[in-house]
């Protein structure tokens, strides 16, 4: 597929100032695995190939196993994710869907038990961000 347009080189301060966000977010609280597993379930969701497999590259890089980053999609029945993560993924999927159910209070109540107020606000950029970037990857053909 060939790109559309060059958003990052049309837009630079744009682009700049979300990756700076990523940046951030990528080294703050959460640590790289779970953050890297946040973005490979985004971009699950949200079907962009060129994010998935960069995601994955990430996740490996980190020590992750095939067989967790194989099951991801199926994170809800698959026995190798923590209740931390669980949680964290719930969130994912709902902040992504957010149109499907708001985003609903149980689910934030459920990542109080886990997640540190910082660590909920870092989560959520991570979410925000990644659904940014994979808007601009898949509309414009990256």
């Amino acid at each position: 597929m060939d790109l559309r347009l060059a958003y990052d080189k049309l837009s630079p301060d744009a682009y700049k100032g979300l990756y700076a966000t990523y940046a951030q977010v990528s080294n703050g609280s959460l640590g790289k695995a779970l953050f890297e597993l946040i973005n490979m379930r985004v971009s699950q969701i949200n079907g962009c190939a060129y994010c998935m497999e960069r995601h994955a590259i990430a996740l490996r890089a980190e020590g992750e196993s095939d067989q967790r980053i194989d099951t991801l999609a199926g994170w809800r029945i698959s026995p190798h994710f923590t209740s931390r993560e669980r949680t964290a993924l719930a969130w994912a999927d709902a902040v992504t869907e957010i149109t499907d159910g708001q985003a609903p209070d149980a689910l934030f109540l459920a990542l109080k038990e886990h997640f540190s107020d910082v660590e909920i606000s870092d989560l959520t950029f991570a979410i925000a961000v990644m659904n940014a970037l994979n808007r601009l990857a898949i509309s414009m053909r990256r």
